[in-house]
C-alpha cells in the first residue's frame, strides 16, 4: 500500500510541477492584447487568464514557490519509494546497510530528477510555447488558487526579488510591455514580406513610416546648394522667370545670403498682383515669413511644423547658426512613399542600373543608397554617399576618379570586407553630382579564384 500510494504521489506532484511550468511560460508568451479580446469574447476561463495575466509578476513568483514545493516533496518521496523498490536486488547482491542507503539516495535523485525534468519541466515548457492560449486557459485556475493560498509566502520571494532589482535601480513591472518600438514594428513587417504574409508595396510604404520618426530635419531637407533664392529688390517678374526655369514654386527672398532670409514667396502670389504691376513690385513686400527649425529635430515634429504653417515650408538650421536646408511637405511625403516626380523634376531617376552597376546622385543618403544598390557603407561623418566619397578622397575629385569603399557586410569577417569602387561621373562645382558604384567582392574571393 505505501509503494502504491508513493508511486501515485510521485505521478501527482509531477503533474503539479507540470502545471506550474505552463502556467509560467504559457502566461509569459501570451500578448496582453490577445487575452483582453479573448476575455472580452470568451468565457470563464479566458477572464481567469486575463486575471492571472495581469498580475503576471505576482503570478511567476507563486510558480516559482510551486515547482521548488512539488520538486522537493518529488525528492523526498523518491528515496524511500526506490530503495523500497529495489530493495531485492540490494539483497541478492549482499549489499550493507550503508552501501544500500546510499544507493538508494543516488537512483532516486537520480530518478526523481530525470522524470521531474522531462515530464514535469520540458514536456510542459515545449507545449506551452507552443500552444501558449490553450495551455494558460487550462492553468490559469489551478495557479490562481495555488497562489492565493500561498499568499503570504509568495508576498515574501516576490517582495525580496523586487528589492533587489530596485536596488539595482531596475523598476519591477507588473505586466509584460506589450507595445512595440518602431525597429520591432519594422522587422516583423520585413519578416511578413519575405514570408509573403505582406504585399512587397505595402511592406515597403509602412516600413519607410515606421522609420519616418527617427529621420530628421537634416535628413529631410533639401540641402542649401540645391535651394534657389530671390533678392529682395528682385520683382514679380524675376519670380515668374525663376519658376519657368527651376520647376520651383517656393523661393526664400534673402538680403544678398540665405543666412539673411527674410521670408518666403509662392508663386501663386502672382496672381494677387495685376500683370501691369509685376516689374514694379518688390518681393520683400510679398514675402511672408517661415518657420526656421533646428537640423536635429525628429520627423514627427518636423511634420507638425509644416503643418502649422501655411507655406508648408521650413528652413533647416545646423547648430551655428546658419541654414543648412530647406524642408517642404513634399520632402515629407516623399520619404514616406517614396520618389515623387512631375514635369518640372529631371529626367533622370536617382538611381539607375547600368551594367553591373549603379548610376546615384551624390546627394542620396547612405540608407538610400544602401535600399536602392545593397551597398551599406559603416558608419561615420557623412550623410550622403558623396560625403563619404569626398571622405575618402581628401580633397575635391576630378570627373572620372574612382575610390575603393569598404561596405559593412555582418557575413564576412571584419577584416575582408565587401570591396565596392565609386566612380565620378559627374561633378556640379565642388560637390559629386553623380557616381557610379561597381561591387568589386572580397579580396580573399579573388586570392582563391587566381589560385
Amino acid at each position: 500500500m505505501f509503494t502504491v500510494l508513493a508511486v501515485l504521489a510521485f505521478l501527482v506532484l509531477t503533474a503539479g510541477t507540470a502545471v506550474f511550468v505552463s502556467a509560467e511560460f504559457s502566461l509569459t508568451a501570451l500578448e496582453r492584447s490577445t487575452v483582453d479580446a479573448n476575455a472580452r469574447s470568451g468565457g470563464r476561463r479566458d477572464q481567469l487568464v486575463q486575471r492571472a495575466h495581469r498580475t503576471l509578476s505576482f503570478q511567476l513568483s507563486g510558480a516559482q514557490v510551486g515547482i521548488s514545493i512539488t520538486t522537493l516533496i518529488t525528492g523526498y518521496l523518491a528515496e524511500p519509494l526506490v530503495a523500497r523498490l529495489l530493495e531485492p536486488l540490494f539483497a541478492a547482491m549482499s549489499l550493507s546497510h550503508d552501501v544500500s542507503s546510499t544507493l538508494a539516495l543516488v537512483l532516486a535523485l537520480l530518478i526523481a530528477t530525470s522524470v521531474s525534468m522531462v515530464f514535469g519541466e520540458l514536456v510542459a515548457q515545449y507545449l506551452a510555447v507552443a500552444k501558449p492560449l490553450p495551455v494558460a486557459r487550462v492553468v490559469a485556475g489551478p495557479q490562481l488558487l495555488f497562489s492565493m493560498l500561498f499568499t503570504p509566502l509568495i508576498h515574501l520571494t516576490n517582495g525580496t526579488a523586487n528589492w533587489i532589482l530596485r536596488r539595482l535601480g531596475i523598476e519591477p513591472a507588473e505586466e509584460l510591455r506589450s507595445a512595440r518600438s518602431p525597429q520591432e514594428l519594422g522587422s516583423l513587417v520585413r519578416n511578413s514580406a519575405r514570408r509573403g504574409s505582406l504585399d512587397p508595396v505595402t511592406a515597403t510604404l509602412v516600413d519607410r513610416s515606421l522609420q519616418f520618426g527617427s529621420r530628421t530635419a537634416e535628413e529631410l531637407m533639401t540641402p542649401r546648394t540645391e535651394i534657389v533664392t530671390l533678392e529682395v529688390d528682385d520683382t514679380i517678374a524675376d519670380l515668374v522667370a525663376a519658376a519657368i526655369e527651376s520647376g520651383y514654386s517656393r523661393f526664400p527672398i534673402v538680403d544678398g545670403d540665405l543666412d539673411e532670409t527674410i521670408g518666403i514667396v509662392h508663386v501663386k502670389q502672382v496672381f494677387e498682383v495685376p500683370p501691369e504691376q509685376h516689374t514694379k513690385t518688390r518681393l520683400a513686400t510679398l514675402a511672408q515669413p517661415v518657420a526656421r527649425v533646428p537640423s536635429t529635430l525628429d520627423g514627427d515634429d518636423v511634420m507638425a511644423q509644416l503643418r502649422a504653417n501655411g507655406l508648408q515650408t521650413a528652413l533647416v538650421v545646423d547648430e551655428y547658426s546658419g541654414t543648412a536646408g530647406m524642408v517642404t511637405v513634399e520632402d515629407v511625403i516623399e520619404e514616406i512613399v517614396g520618389d515623387i516626380r512631375d514635369e518640372h523634376d529631371e529626367p533622370t531617376a536617382d538611381v539607375v542600373q547600368a551594367g553591373q552597376g549603379w548610376h546615384v546622385s551624390g546627394l542620396l543618403r547612405i540608407d538610400e543608397v544602401a535600399d536602392a544598390t545593397g551597398f551599406r557603407a559603416s558608419e561615420g561623418e557623412y550623410e550622403t554617399i558623396g560625403g563619404l566619397v569626398l571622405q575618402e578622397l581628401g580633397h575635391i575629385p576630378e570627373e572620372g576618379e574612382s575610390v575603393e569603399l569598404a561596405a559593412f557586410d555582418p557575413d564576412a569577417p571584419l577584416e575582408d570586407p565587401v570591396r565596392w569602387l565609386a566612380t565620378v561621373v559627374r561633378m556640379d562645382g565642388r560637390r559629386i553630382d553623380q557616381l557610379e558604384l561597381t561591387q568589386l567582392g572580397r579580396r580573399e574571393e579573388e586570392h582563391g579564384n587566381d589560385g
